[in-house]
This record gives C-alpha cells, sequence and structure tokens, in this order.
C-alpha cells in the first residue's frame, strides 16, 4: 500500500515512479482524481513531518488509493456475478486488535519465543522445516502475523470450517497457517487452503504478456466486454482450481460449438424448442418415459443415463470444492441430446403415445441442464 501512494504521490508530482512501484495508467488515473479533502488530509501530514507510518503523506495517500481500487474490484466481481458478504482489510486486524490478541494467545501456551531481537512462532514442533517469524527486530508484523490475526478472527465469528481461496504463489503459507491454527486450538483439517493456478491469456496463437507493477494487464471489465458473462463464468469454472487456465479469447467469442458454453446453451435453447413445437401441434407429455428404456444401447436410454446423473455430480463438486465436473457434465449432456435429436423423432403426431415419452425425456433433460448451468452461474436461453 505505500508503494501504491508512493507512485501515486510521484506521479501527481511529476517525477518518475520508483523501480519497484505500481506503473501503468491506472495510477496516473489515481494521481489526477485525489479529492481535495484527501490532498488536505496529505498536505497537513507533509507539513507535520509525520514520522509515523500509518499516518504520514504516503500512508494518507495509498489508503485513499488502494479503497478506490478496491470499490473498482468489488464493482468488476459484481458484473461477474460474484458477490462477497464481508470486505475486511489487513490494516482492520491491527486496528480492531486481533492480532495482538493472537499474539498473546499464542505467548500464554508457549508457542512464541523471542530470538536475536525477534518475536518467533514455534512452527517445527508441528512439523514445519523451520520456525518462522511473528514480529520482526524492528517491532514491524511480518505478513505471517497477519495471517495468524486473521485464523482467529475467522473462529472467533462462529466459523468452523476456513476455506482459502489463494493463488499458487502461496503454497509455502499453507504449512505454516494451518500450524498456527492449531496452536491456538483449531483442527488443521478445519483449515482448508485451495491453491489457485494462474490465467494465460492468448489471442490469435499468441500469449497476452500481463504484469501488475507494469501496468499491463487484462482486466476482468475488459475480458467480460468482450466475451461476456457466460463464457467468462465457464472458462473459469471448467478447470481445476490448480490447473492453469490458457484462456483463448477467440475461442471464447466463437458463436458456434468450438465454444464450449455456447454449445450447451443452444443445446438447451433447442430442448425448449422441441418442446414449444409440440405444444403448437398439441401433443402432451407423459408423466413418465417406461418403456424408453428397454434398449439400453438406444439413444432414449443413454440420454436418460446422463440426466438422472445431476445429483451426484454436484454432490461430488461440493464435496471437492470444485467445478468443472459440473461444466463436464452439462457438455456430456448436451453431447448425449444431439445424438438422441439426430437418431430419435421426438414431434411426430403420427406416434403420440411414443412422442409423449420422448419429449417428457426432452423436459428432463432440459432440467438438468438449465439447473447445471445455473448452478454455474451461466443463463440458460430458451431461444438463440
Amino acid at each position: 500500500m505505500r508503494r501504491l501512494g508512493e507512485s501515486v504521490i510521484a506521479l501527481r508530482d511529476g517525477i518518475q515512479v520508483a523501480e519497484d512501484g505500481y506503473k501503468g495508467d491506472y495510477v496516473g488515473e489515481l494521481a489526477t482524481a485525489i479529492p481535495a479533502d484527501v490532498a488536505a488530509r496529505a498536505a497537513e501530514a507533509r507539513e507535520a513531518h509525520s514520522a509515523d507510518p500509518d499516518r504520514d503523506e504516503v500512508a494518507v495517500i495509498g489508503k485513499w488509493a488502494s479503497e478506490r481500487i478496491r470499490i473498482g474490484i468489488q464493482s468488476s466481481l459484481a458484473a461477474l456475478g460474484v458477490e462477497f458478504d464481508v470486505w475486511r482489510s489487513e490494516g482492520s486486524l491491527y486496528t480492531e486488535g486481533h492480532v495482538e490478541r493472537t499474539i498473546e494467545k499464542l505467548r500464554a501456551a508457549g508457542w512464541l519465543e523471542e530470538r536475536d531481537g525477534a518475536l518467533w512462532f514455534k512452527s517445527t514442533a508441528f512439523g514445519d522445516d523451520k520456525d518462522r517469524v511473528v514480529k520482526k527486530s524492528t517491532g514491524a508484523y511480518t505478513y505471517f502475523g497477519s495471517d495468524i490475526g486473521y485464523v482467529e478472527e475467522k473462529f472467533n465469528r462462529g466459523f468452523d470450517h476456513l476455506v482459502y481461496v489463494w493463488g499458487a504463489d502461496h503454497h509455502g503459507t499453507v504449512a505454516r497457517v494451518r500450524n498456527a491454527g492449531e496452536a491456538l486450538g483449531y483442527q488443521k483439517e478445519h483449515m482448508e487452503m485451495l491453491l489457485v493456478a494462474w490465467v494465460r491469456f492468448v489471442r490469435d496463437g499468441v500469449e497476452m504478456s500481463m504484469s501488475k507493477r507494469a501496468g499491463t494487464f487484462v482486466t476482468l471489465d475488459e475480458l467480460l466486454e468482450e466475451i461476456g458473462v457466460d463464457s467468462a463464468r465457464w472458462y473459469f469454472a471448467s478447470r481445476s482450481a490448480s490447473t492453469a487456465i490458457d484462456f483463448d479469447i477467440k475461442a471464447a467469442t466463437a458463436r458456434n460449438n468450438e465454444n464450449p458454453v455456447y454449445y450447451a446453451q443452444y443445446a438447451h435453447a433447442r430442448m425448449q424448442s422441441i418442446l414449444r413445437k409440440a405444444a403448437t401441434e398439441g401433443l402432451a407429455t407423459a408423466p413418465a418415459i417406461g418403456d424408453l428404456l428397454d434398449n439400453e444401447t438406444s439413444a432414449d436410454a443413454v440420454l436418460a443415463r446422463v440426466v438422472v446423473r445431476l445429483p451426484e455430480v454436484v454432490e461430488d463438486a461440493a464435496a471437492h470444492h470444485e467445478t468443472q465436473g459440473v461444466t463436464t457434465y452439462a457438455t456430456e449432456l448436451a453431447t448425449a441430446f444431439s445424438a438422441f435429436y439426430r437418431d430419435a423423432k421426438v414431434v411426430d403426431s403420427s406416434a403420440p403415445e411414443l412422442s409423449a415419452k420422448r419429449l417428457r425425456l426432452v423436459q428432463a433433460a432440459a432440467t438438468s441442464l438449465a439447473a447445471s448451468l445455473r448452478l454455474l452461474g451461466i443463463s440458460a436461453p430458451a431461444e438463440m
């Protein structure tokens, strides 16, 4: 946050941003959008020569800029259909006393040790390869200090199972946080970390280079504007969290069967079209599909077996905190329906009883396909 504040101040003052600072158009936009009240507080801090890193000019500008960015992130996620009930800053863990109380709890239990002027957590007692610094010799807390304060804060709010969603580059933090949680009296298995792999954007076969510091990246807003919410959610949901995603922009915008979400949605629209056509021809829908299952290799039976698998698919997805099984199921159902539609005549006024049973099967397939898409936050259009 201080680097962000320093970068905004540098551009505001017309000087070069430091090598390790934040660059990009968005930093320049922040520099020109500082509100008068924030500018006044920053000026007061500068004139007072405040030595408090939480109250000096850099802190004032950095806090304002980070909050403005957070609001933008919240808006972008809302456009994707993602809502968080609570937004909490790392700083609040300190100002509200969560970190200090957690430190005292660990100290009282004998899990902290003063060494070389720093405060260490005895992580090796829980199988870690080395102990971990909680507080530096300078008196500043490490990120680990925030992490353990957050563990205590979450459990104290009444939750009994924590699922963290972290980037893959945080894999080295998993063991120490779970060890600290165990030292605080919680069970390790109640702290679960999902490590999410990187997303790589490809356009016309060429990877699009991205760097947060350099300010070169594809924003979520830009992605949604180009490919739409449904395609974005499908691509994010169709891979395991630990599997890197190659996001092919061209394929994601295609309006054909090469785009998997379009393929699934089109199948649903065709199902609904069949049901509408049958209604206009006065064909009823049977209450059950009956003897359509007698021939196990028929297109009817194959489709029916896929339709009834949805509860099992959802149960597996929930148990593993993974969504790719649902996208795979939607694709399988769309594929089974396409084969069924090719091989079986559904709307046939010359065979009303058979049509009624097949219409019931199409109705069930539409229900399962729509449910799987909506579980993913993806629309199930009736017409395309």
